[in-house]
């Protein structure tokens, strides 16, 4: 269906319909999805790629037209809170307790 100039941008390609949600979809990859947006999207990614355009810029245009929620691969520093909480919270259990023994 979808013709490239060599096997790079087609292994491209299928890496970055695997990596981005479908946004129609509740829980499927674009790979996985036959949805009349998800169709649109995959064009628009084939011809960004026969286009030279980067992997980043690639899922750029996407977050910004569908959201955050649309990259399965959500950046680390926007979810360290969620991350450290509960180590925050196991190290404060420990220092609580271990102070409450002494006393």
């Amino acid at each position: 269906m979808y013709e490239f100039k060599d096997s790079y941008q087609e292994q491209r390609f299928f890496s970055l319909i695997d990596e981005i949600r479908c946004p129609k979809c509740t829980s499927g990859s674009l790979a996985s999805s036959d949805a009349p947006v998800s169709k649109d999207l995959k064009d628009r990614i084939y011809f960004m790629i026969l286009d030279e355009k980067s992997d980043q810029e690639i899922k750029d245009f996407v977050i910004q037209r569908y959201g955050k929620q649309s990259d399965y691969n959500p950046s680390f520093s926007e979810n360290l809170f969620l991350w450290l909480m509960p180590l925050i919270f196991f190290i404060s259990f420990i220092i609580f307790f271990g102070l409450k023994k002494r006393i």
